[in-house]
């Protein structure tokens, strides 16, 4: 059975995460010949069909992974976890208080999360490499954040991830993770809510 990753063109300013989706799914890039390794046969690994274009990486339905357990403290202190938002398409932000493009992208990041609430949509942070809570808050303050942080300042929770689907040294990264619990959409580096609606329309209207 072959198993497909496409990647979805959005215009120029978001990261391609076609490595992380590689490791992500066991996969390589599909070129014609044979996988590396071997030419197939019986224990062969599924070959996995890689298209990738300038932009995000959107991961097809049959191919994604569940995403690593995520819980604990939000910035003012209260239990947080993602589990608490299955059922609903959730999208995953890294970010820090003194990482310039996570400012670049913060308020286009509240801005879609109140315009897409009401289609079942829900979005989380998760504040790393920030041991002050307070220039965490500031942060969030400064840019009217309505969605819970996750704190996590020695970068624990990202290294849960393997590192090429959420390297803990490449800030912002953002993930849209499917009503499942899956892994559906990975973008390195900022990203504007114009790049970022179109992608997260596909994993809302897979209903």
């Amino acid at each position: 059975m072959r198993r497909r990753v496409r990647a979805a063109a959005v215009p120029a300013g978001a990261g391609l995460a076609v490595a992380a989706l590689l490791l992500l799914t066991g996969a390589w890039t599909d070129h014609g010949g044979a996988p590396a390794g071997g030419a197939g046969g019986a224990g062969a690994p599924v070959r996995t069909t890689v298209r990738a274009a300038a932009g995000a990486t959107v991961v097809d339905r049959d191919a994604r992974e569940e995403t690593p357990a995520l819980a604990g403290e939000d910035l003012d202190g209260k239990q947080v976890s993602l589990a608490g938002f299955r059922g609903q398409v959730v999208v995953l932000n890294v970010w820090g208080s003194w990482c310039a493009p996570c400012r670049a992208e913060a308020d286009d990041l509240e801005r879609l999360s109140r315009q897409t609430r009401d289609e079942g949509v829900r979005f989380l942070g998760i504040n790393t490499r920030d041991r002050d809570r307070a220039a965490a808050q500031s942060f969030v303050r400064a840019h009217g954040l309505s969605f819970p942080s996750l704190h996590d300042p020695t970068g624990e929770l990202l290294l849960r991830f393997p590192p090429a689907v959420l390297n803990p040294q490449a800030m912002p990264s953002t993930l849209v993770i499917d009503r499942r619990g899956r892994i559906a959409v990975a973008i390195g580096g900022a990203v504007t809510a114009e790049q970022l609606r179109p992608l997260l329309a596909r994993v809302v209207e897979e209903g």
